[in-house]
């Protein structure tokens, strides 16, 4: 084997054992011709490419974690500080089946998801009660992930995407949210802006999301992975809405932008490289 044939088949292993349990004979999502989506649309391009996905998820976690419902869903009902990696790994499987899977893989993970929602409920601090399956906190959790991906892919792989592409990518992303009863649904670029700003004021930069962005940004990773993430977490904030850096106390990257910006996008190539066959 060519030495750049054994880089990339030791980046694709070595990417793979971070998506998948393999404790649990976890593999590849295989695309499917009968999925969700159609192959070559917005949504399959958007969230094929690891790194930006990576990138995009740790910053639609840092958002996510500002409304004070889906915080404490995260706090009273995960095992979230002791498996973070178990709990990003699913998240991303999530996503990889409903995106890629045949639609009846895809229908039966959204079904699971709404089984476990519907045991997450309880009471904020104040006792105001909460539940996950409160469409306006689906809302928001859909909302952070829909933006961080797209900003993300726009970043790091098409700077260039089409307005039209960018509404598409929010209506076909709203598919998946709409079955899992979130609500209001962004179906395009203008309706997330709004959304954005419309839910400012149910999100509150707390202790508590101080406490978890720092754990999310301090992770430890082994190999490979643990070398990219100091510039992968540095991309994540630098992808945050400045209102949220402010929120959470983080720092923008200031004078290493342009050395974050690219490291990650010469390993987003690098990775694109390696699972193109």
């Amino acid at each position: 084997m060519r030495p750049s044939e054994r880089l990339r088949s030791a980046l694709v292993k070595e990417v793979r054992a971070i998506f998948h349990d393999q404790s649990r004979g976890e593999g590849p999502v295989v695309p499917s011709a009968d999925a969700l989506f159609a192959p070559d649309t917005p949504i399959r391009l958007v969230h094929a490419d690891v790194v930006a996905m990576m990138v995009g998820g740790i910053t639609a976690l840092l958002l996510q974690m500002l409304h004070p419902h889906a915080l404490r869903g995260v706090l009273d009902h995960s095992d979230f500080r002791a498996d973070m990696h178990g709990r990003l790994r699913r998240t991303a499987r999530f996503i990889a089946v409903t995106t890629y899977g045949h639609r009846d893989a895809a229908e039966r993970e959204i079904a699971r998801v709404n089984r476990i929602h519907t045991h997450v409920n309880g009471a904020l601090p104040d006792g105001t009660p909460y539940s996950a399956t409160n469409p306006e906190t689906l809302a928001w959790v859909h909302l952070a992930e829909a933006w961080s991906f797209l900003a993300a892919h726009m970043r790091y792989v098409r700077p260039n995407m089409s307005a039209a592409d960018q509404d598409r990518y929010y209506a076909q992303f709203a598919v998946i949210a709409r079955e899992l009863h979130a609500g209001p649904i962004p179906e395009t670029r203008s309706e997330a802006a709004d959304l954005m700003l419309a839910m400012r004021d149910q999100l509150e930069g707390s202790p508590e999301a101080r406490e978890v962005a720092r754990l999310i940004l301090s992770r430890r990773e082994h190999g490979a992975a643990g070398a990219a993430l100091p510039f992968l977490n540095a991309a994540a904030i630098d992808l945050l809405p400045p209102f949220a850096r402010t929120m959470l106390e983080l720092k923008a990257p200031g004078l290493r932008t342009f050395p974050t910006r690219l490291a990650t996008g010469a390993l987003s190539g690098t990775l694109r490289w390696a699972f193109r066959r």
